[in-house]
């Protein structure tokens, strides 16, 4: 799994797009609805540059931001420093997470698990989830489906053009459905462009495979919605949103 150094620093400008605060409000909405109140901790496993991670800690949670990436820590460290809020940030991967106590809920948004480079490495990033997860407590994570592999990543390139950062992102689709991403970017400093580049790989899996891992790790299905609704799936949907009650460790 690639540690996306090159993107961190450009990261937040190339995705000015995502509206990360309507994002938290809809993650909130979900875990008030399965009884995660305001103060509960909070994982957002595989955070970046701590974006969300803020605005959920702004809405009263207790938030760990958790990312291999250490450039996309120290990114999420500023954004700590300049809103005041305290977060706790662990450089970990995701099949490798070790917290130093459990949490009342997760979150793994933005397609993050399809970056994991095996399948294996998903169920067992689940896994660990439910390691540190109270009874009762809930998982929320959205994946890239297979449609949208095939129909939108494919083998399509995309153009970013952000004032000061020029991106060029190609992708090549795999017959197993994974996607090959290559990014090159180009950043002005002095009146000048400097060029980096960063690859990564996404992978697919299949919806009953993530509700067999989930199952596997103690977790029930609540519901899987299409990507920022409350809609079920559909042929057409791009990230399918899982809502999961951990059952482990019930209390005497």
């Amino acid at each position: 799994m690639s540690e996306y150094n090159a993107f961190a620093e450009v990261y937040d400008r190339l995705t000015g797009n995502i509206e990360y605060s309507k994002r938290a409000e809809f993650i909130r909405t979900l875990l008030n609805r399965h009884g995660v109140s305001d103060g509960a901790i909070v994982l957002d496993l595989a955070c970046g540059t701590g974006s969300l991670t803020a605005e959920l800690a702004k809405a009263g949670y207790d938030m760990i931001g958790v990312d291999n990436s250490p450039m996309m820590l120290c990114e999420a460290q500023n954004k700590m420093y300049d809103s005041g809020i305290n977060m706790l940030f662990l450089c970990q991967s995701m099949p490798e997470l070790d917290l130093y106590g459990t949490i009342d809920a997760a979150v793994c948004t933005l397609d993050s698990l399809n970056h994991l480079d095996t399948p294996e490495e998903i169920r067992e990033a689940i896994a660990k989830v439910g390691l540190f997860m109270n009874h009762g407590g809930i998982f929320i994570f959205d994946v890239n489906t297979i449609y949208k592999h095939r129909e939108i990543l494919g083998n399509n390139t995309f153009v970013y053009d952000c004032d000061d950062v020029y991106c060029v992102w190609q992708n090549q689709l795999n017959d197993d459905d994974s996607v090959e991403i290559s990014l090159d970017i180009f950043e002005q400093e002095d009146g000048a462009y400097f060029r980096e580049s960063e690859s990564f790989r996404e992978i697919a899996c299949q919806i009953d495979d993530y509700k067999k891992w989930l199952a596997q790790a103690d977790f029930e299905i609540i519901d899987i919605y299409d990507e920022m609704t409350f809609n079920p799936l559909c042929d057409t949907t791009e990230r399918a949103v899982f809502v999961a009650r951990y059952n482990g460790k019930a209390e005497e």
